[in-house]
């Protein structure tokens, strides 16, 4: 089956997202969701919504708003956020924030509540969800220091405060779960629906 000429967006400004999408073939643009998630988190937790459910509703919302706007184009959301226990994760706003969220999670499990939602004239038409769990070892400060210090600023772009695909790995003694879920997309099943769909060459 030969692709559609429907147009892929990606909803997001995550360079980990659109970099997936990159090296797996995609052609797509982007046109990031102007909405006020933190907002939307807030009203999650007052609601007694899980981590999961809240990275849901954001993809959903995200692919619905920017959708709105692009007749007929296929839109890509998605939404990440890191639980352990009752404690949700976000970016951190800052490296003073970066550091006390790695301190936070060191020698201790938790999960990416990993969502995406494909939508169309500000319809949802389908959506995924993936869970990997992760444990960070105990590392020892020098090493929190020099970790820091070299990823730097870039550090403030993913929740937790690292990346798996580059020096971050190095903080964890355990990964269980889709790798490209933990990078903030679960991959395989986006392809798969965008196949379905007639969006990519089968």
């Amino acid at each position: 089956m030969a692709a559609t000429s429907e147009r892929i967006i990606l909803a997001s400004a995550s360079v980990a997202r659109a970099g997936l999408l990159r090296s797996a073939g995609i052609d797509f643009t982007i046109e990031p969701a102007n909405i006020d998630e933190r907002a939307f988190k807030q009203d999650a937790r007052r609601k007694g919504w899980s981590a999961l459910e809240c990275a849901r509703g954001l993809a959903i919302y995200k692919a619905m708003w920017v959708s709105g706007s692009f007749n007929g184009q296929l839109v890509i959301g998605a939404d990440q956020l890191l639980a352990t226990g009752d404690e949700w994760f976000d970016k951190p706003g800052d490296l003073i924030e970066a550091r006390r969220q790695l301190s936070r999670l060191r020698g201790r499990s938790h999960i990416l509540a990993t969502a995406v939602c494909v939508a169309q004239d500000g319809d949802p038409l389908w959506h995924a969800t993936s869970t990997p769990e992760l444990t960070m070892r105990h590392f020892s400060e020098a090493f929190l220091e020099e970790y820091i210090a070299a990823d730097g600023e870039a550090l403030l772009g993913s929740v937790g405060a690292y990346r798996l695909e580059g020096r971050g790995v190095q903080l964890f003694s355990g990964v269980s779960g889709d790798y490209f879920a933990v990078l903030g997309l679960p991959l395989i099943e986006l392809l798969g629906f965008l196949r379905e769909r007639g969006a990519l060459s089968v």
